[in-house]
């Protein structure tokens, strides 16, 4: 399978709810980092699958209303695959809708995603959070 195939399989299973894959697709010593001044970054860099799903994507659930990634590109250099797109979602706490752009670098080695770097739109984010 492709590094393109792997990181596009990745969205797949997360529009998908499907943890599971989302977790065998990640080394077990991946290392994830949010955007600066994002939410969740406090706890940058998360290392290993666990973290991530306890840092990360559990807040999410926790904390917006149907949360999604609405990739729009994805680029293809190799060992790195960048998918550019937008997230949507309500925040729980405001009621305010968000649709930041964002920018995901995933690195990938045998296969698997070893490195995840956030770039997004966190002012829109902080709005709709109430945090602006």
């Amino acid at each position: 399978m492709s590094n393109l195939a792997v990181v596009k399989g990745i969205y797949q299973s997360f529009a998908a709810g499907d943890v599971p894959a989302i977790v065998a697709a990640m080394s077990p010593d991946i290392e994830w980092n949010e955007a600066e001044n994002f939410p969740y970054s406090d706890g940058n860099p998360y290392r290993g699958p666990e973290a991530i799903l306890g840092g990360v994507f559990a807040r999410i659930l926790a904390e917006w209303e149907g949360f999604s990634v609405e990739p729009e590109q994805f680029h293809d250099a190799g060992d790195t695959v960048i998918m550019t797109g937008r997230y949507t979602g309500t925040c729980n706490a405001t009621g305010k809708a968000m649709n930041p752009q964002v920018a995901h670098i995933w690195t990938l080695a045998g296969g698997k995603a070893v490195g995840f770097q956030q770039l997004c739109d966190t002012l829109a984010v902080a709005r709709a959070a109430g945090n602006v």
